[in-house]
């Protein structure tokens, strides 16, 4: 039995992650407690994070807790991890995946094709922008920033006629009755990671591989490797476009992935490929070829 810390962030969501790890932890008869934390990303709410510092602003104070070694762990949405782990830090587990689809939350319309000419949706991320527009190019897209709770009482004063979120987290808080329609991947491509959670350790913490080894589920690892190396390759971060989605069929691996111009200036950009991948390198190939493939067909 082992004493340990999680670091996380305060959000509704963010807690019930890293209550969800503790309680499988403590069900291997660890000990754990939380360490709350409130991150940059968390402050910083009047400007889109592709013109602030990226994803990294909400895993820096994580980081240091563990650096300092007043936590053991920090639990991530995967896809807000960044794609290149800072020196001396290490993704130490990733978890089944919860549903990785985007879902479009309404208090007017059942779903995306009944908004009326023009309708203002919301969301701040650039891939979503990009496969909405190519949706729906009559929409009005507005940003849309701050914890999922802040997002939905911003819909729900009337500032938007809808707007796009993971089902992820909506059904982790038991919001899943506000869904109104859920995209496939075949309209919208989720983003690498998306609905995973990942579990970050300072990299020389090799007692704590045996603790997380339960935790982890191979066959969702194996995907967002995939994933986040298609993000890495194009230079992926909050500023990038980028869609990338990876199931297994059998042993092979199944990647797709889109990329888009947020000025709407280029049509989308798709590209996928299949292969067996029994390890994280060979998902990792998978990704930098399907990366190239994107930008061969115009992707930057």
């Amino acid at each position: 039995m082992s004493k340990l810390v999680i670091a996380t962030r305060e959000s509704r969501l963010a807690l019930w992650q890293a209550e969800h790890v503790k309680a499988l932890l403590e069900q291997r008869g660890h000990q754990v407690s939380l360490l709350g934390m409130t991150t940059r990303g968390d402050q910083i709410l009047d400007r889109s994070l592709s013109k602030v510092g990226g994803k990294g602003l909400f895993v820096k104070e994580l980081e240091v807790a563990l650096q300092q070694g007043d936590a053991d762990i920090a639990v991530h949405s995967l896809k807000d991890l960044p794609m290149d782990m800072p020196e001396g830090f290490a993704l130490s587990c990733v978890m089944e995946r919860e549903d990785p689809r985007d879902a479009l939350v309404s208090n007017r319309y059942p779903g995306l094709a009944e908004l009326p000419q023009g309708a203002v949706v919301g969301t701040s991320s650039l891939r979503r922008v990009v496969l909405l527009r190519a949706l729906r190019p009559d929409l009005k897209i507005e940003p849309l920033r701050g914890n999922l709770d802040t997002r939905l009482r911003k819909l729900d004063d009337g500032n938007y006629d809808g707007i796009v979120l993971a089902a992820a987290g909506l059904k982790r808080l038991g919001l899943g009755q506000r869904i109104r329609q859920i995209f496939e991947p075949e309209q919208m491509l989720p983003a690498a990671g998306q609905g995973a959670l990942g579990i970050e350790t300072r990299a020389e913490r090799s007692d704590l591989a045996e603790v997380l080894a339960p935790l982890a589920h191979q066959s969702t690892w194996l995907a967002v490797a995939a994933e986040r190396a298609v993000s890495r390759a194009m230079g992926g971060s909050c500023s990038m476009p980028l869609a990338a989605f990876a199931t297994f069929s059998g042993e092979h691996l199944r990647l797709r992935a889109a990329w888009g111009d947020p000025d709407g200036a280029a049509v989308l950009v798709r590209a996928q490929m299949a292969t067996a991948a029994a390890d994280l390198d060979q998902a990792a190939k998978l990704g930098t070829e399907v990366a190239a493939h994107l930008r061969a067909g115009g992707a930057h």
